[in-house]
């Protein structure tokens, strides 16, 4: 398991922190490298690896010591607070709490909120918290920064969604660090007596307990290994196996993935806690998790902005406190593992990996002719259009497309120049080939790739041939 867990980790996109930080003026070529290493690794594997400076990841292990001794010291009392799983409170949590039923115990550190404890005196965290917070609260938005630029959005699209810096007077973070402990053996021995009554065995580590955060970013530096996440191929990968002392893992939530229209696959991950005989801690982590502001609106503006097609699941704005109350089934946001999700759709090699089999001895039926032209449609602009507009130095802003119907019968439009210049089909409005009507996408790629029409028909005839 160790050696198959390396290997898999070696693939895993490793960025270090000071390469990701966006500078004014042009992007350098180490810049563009690292954020094309960030973005694959999280196509692929749902998260990445960010190495931070020595003086940052000293603070880390420094903060992890001290949630250890916190935790070790504190005693389990029944009355203590129990976790709640109230929806409404997601922006509200705070101070030492626990989930008896998987031996987890949790400081959760939210600026703006003062903690006491069960007496009302002021409650003393575990040491470093507001610094760390301020840390990976810097390192999730250089992050952030890096995506919005792969997806070719304005800088800081994302503001517009988080929380002030710093927080105004009277206001509250959305964003919380936690610092969690679990199978802590003390407060095991002090659980026995729960855990047997639920038949002595509790299950920690089973498909069943897939997890998905509703963060835009989860950041983790956990002491012990144990952090697992599904791939793109459905496969649970190890992600803090082989983690150095100035790394941390970062992976995707459902915010994102709902603000980008679905472009950014949020992280499916559980966590194994049942190894840790002879641990006297148990396992430890530091978990920062950027939120969106609980008074914003999830509504996946920046993406239509930015020319990028948005199916119709997306297209209508949510508030985000009613987002964090709606429940999201992890099966039923992604397809399974034998079916392509409907970004990743996108890439060529899907399409022509499903044409290739028409060749062979198995007999594939063929996509409905409307998938096909979408997805045909969004190859061509990715290899035909992309290309010529990064010839010319054009930058593709498209139209909206109720009001591009009058620009093409105008001969002084806003998208003329850009029209003429890539070579754009006359009479096909100037918007993201997802968004065109059937018939223009046909104009479209006859535009692009003359006698597409006809090699379908060819490709149609060799499906039906017995």
């Amino acid at each position: 398991m160790e050696d198959a867990a390396g290997s898999i980790l070696a693939s895993l996109g490793r960025v270090r922190l000071v390469d990701l930080a966006a500078c004014e003026g042009l992007p350098t070529e180490n810049y563009k490298i690292c954020v094309s290493t960030l973005m694959q690794s999280l196509a692929q594997y749902s998260a990445a690896v960010i190495q931070l400076p020595p003086s940052e990841s000293a603070l880390l292990r420094s903060g992890l010591d001290s949630a250890r001794l916190f935790f070790h010291q504190r005693g389990y009392n029944p009355s203590e607070a129990v976790h709640s799983d109230d929806a409404r409170e997601w922006c509200k949590t705070s101070g030492y709490y626990v989930d008896p039923q998987m031996w987890l115990e949790t400081y959760d550190y939210r600026p703006g909120v003062t903690v006491t404890d069960r007496s009302g005196a002021m409650e003393l965290p575990p040491s470093g918290l507001p610094d760390i917070f301020a840390v990976l609260g810097k390192v999730s938005r250089d992050i952030l920064d890096a995506i919005s630029f792969s997806l070719n959005l304005r800088s800081c699209a994302f503001t517009d969604i988080l929380d002030n810096i710093p927080l105004r007077s009277q206001e509250v973070s959305s964003s919380v660090l936690s610092a969690c402990c679990h199978s802590r053996p003390s407060f095991e021995v002090q659980q026995h007596s729960i855990a047997s009554q639920d038949d002595g065995q509790l299950l920690i580590f089973s498909d069943q307990d897939q997890q998905a955060d509703k963060t835009l970013l989860t950041l983790v530096k956990s002491d012990r290994s144990g952090l697992y996440v599904k791939d793109m191929h459905g496969h649970w990968i190890l992600l803090d196996g082989d983690l150095g002392p100035n790394d941390v893992v970062v992976y995707p939530g459902l915010a994102l993935y709902q603000e980008t229209a679905g472009y950014v696959n949020p992280a499916v991950y559980k966590t194994e806690v049942g190894n840790l005989q002879g641990c006297m801690f148990g396992r430890c982590s530091l978990i920062f998790k950027l939120m969106p502001r609980s008074v914003a609106r999830l509504s996946g503006s920046e993406m239509r902005a930015a020319g990028h097609g948005v199916d119709a699941q997306f297209q209508v704005p949510i508030s985000v406190n009613d987002f964090m109350q709606t429940g999201h089934s992890v099966d039923q946001l992604f397809p399974k593992d034998d079916e392509p999700s409907p970004h990743a759709e996108q890439d060529s090699a899907t399409f022509n990996s499903a044409m290739k089999k028409k060749n062979g001895s198995t007999r594939t039926k063929p996509l409905p002719p409307s998938k096909r032209l979408r997805l045909e449609a969004q190859r061509v602009l990715k290899e035909r259009v992309q290309d010529i507009a990064d010839k010319k130095g054009i930058k593709l802003r498209f139209c909206n497309i109720k009001e591009c119907e009058s620009h093409i019968r105008s001969l002084d439009s806003p998208c003329e120049n850009i029209r003429t210049e890539i070579g754009w089909p006359q009479g096909v409005p100037f918007v993201h080939p997802h968004d065109l009507p059937n018939k223009a996408k046909l104009g479209f790629l006859e535009a692009y790739e003359p006698g597409w029409t006809a090699s379908q028909q060819e490709t149609e005839l060799s499906f039906t041939e017995p």
